[in-house]
């Protein structure tokens, strides 16, 4: 039988983070009709208003999202242990039935199709508990992920108040940002920030 095989290497599903913010044209150069617009180094306009934080560092350092994918392998590897066992048990049933039919072994036919009947309800049942199982650990991984997108909405919200970014781009490895300066990255601030929030949360 299939068993959860999910692999939590995308729980922060934050995609792209738009904060609107006002005055973004005051910040931002206008081209006039005819006219190439041109950044001169020297001008502060020519840093944009954007930044983009790197979801596989925030996911790897992040304490919240450390523990509770701690706490999701537990319920995994509880999961896993409690099918193996109802497995392990159906299968060395349905071997006796077998061995009995072959041997001839049964009192009469009505008691060995009452232990067929048997085997098919606890075939169903083992079905049935692998389909809860999965269910609630997708539960648990979407609240998870709805959970960490939150606080690092949170987080980057409050943090722009100062920064007045017009947009915060999500990257992992290559996905969204091929390339960027190391000023557009603020990944190391909303980090020391959600752990900063999350470690006065616990108190």
């Amino acid at each position: 039988m299939k068993r959860i095989s999910y692999i939590i290497n995308g729980m922060l599903a934050v995609s792209v983070l738009v904060l609107s913010v006002t005055g973004f044209s005051s910040c931002s150069p206008k081209e006039e009709k005819g006219k190439v617009v041109k950044f001169d180094a020297a001008d502060t306009t020519s840093t944009l208003p954007i930044a983009y934080v790197n979801v596989d560092t925030i996911l790897s350092n992040y304490n919240f999202a450390k523990e509770a994918n701690e706490n999701l392998m537990r319920k995994l590897e509880s999961s896993n242990a409690t099918m193996k066992e109802k497995q392990t048990r159906f299968q060395n049933d349905y071997a006796e039935f077998q061995r009995k039919v072959q041997q001839n072994a049964f009192l009469s036919e009505e008691r060995a199709q009452q232990e067929y009947l048997r085997l098919q309800n606890m075939d169903k049942e083992l079905k049935a508990t692998g389909s809860r199982l999965d269910d609630e650990f997708r539960r648990e991984q979407q609240k998870l992920n709805n959970q960490l997108a939150d606080s690092v909405r949170v987080v980057i919200k409050d943090y722009n108040k100062k920064a007045n970014f017009q947009m915060v781009l999500s990257n992992s490895g290559m996905d969204n940002v091929l390339y960027a300066k190391e000023k557009y990255d603020i990944t190391n601030q909303i980090l020391s920030l959600l752990n900063k929030r999350y470690k006065s949360g616990k108190k």
